[in-house]
């Protein structure tokens, strides 16, 4: 059995950096692509960041571009987002999922194995 478990969220003032960590057990992160979405209040649930498997090519949303960056530990069985300067607008609760697609993929269809979130909130 799956069990995805994302950590790391907290309140952070804006402009601060926190890094989040999915570490899965039942399933080796590195054979699958590996991807992070977020659900601000009454929105819709988003794609934020995604790394494949085999080259670890890694794809961002244009929103967190230049300021999130995500990695993978293979010895540790976890992939990190890190997220620097923040905004406020980055607020939200942050999903890890998880896909047997080679290339990481924007779309939430695509991913068969998601965590219950860790929420992140910025402040001014």
């Amino acid at each position: 059995q799956v069990h995805m478990v994302e950590s790391g969220g907290g309140l952070v003032q804006a402009g601060g950096s926190l890094r989040l960590s999915c570490a899965a057990t039942g399933r080796t992160l590195s054979f699958y692509s590996v991807a992070w979405f977020r659900q601000a209040p009454g929105k819709e649930r988003e794609f934020v960041a995604a790394v494949s498997r085999g080259d670890n090519f890694t794809v961002y949303a244009n929103s967190v571009k230049g300021r999130f960056t995500i990695s993978r530990d293979n010895a540790k069985n976890t992939v990190y987002l890190q997220l620097n300067t923040l905004k406020i607008e980055d607020t939200a609760v942050y999903y890890c999922a998880t896909s047997p697609q080679i290339q990481a993929r924007l779309s939430q269809r695509e991913y068969d194995a998601w965590g219950h979130g860790t929420q992140v909130t910025v402040s001014s």
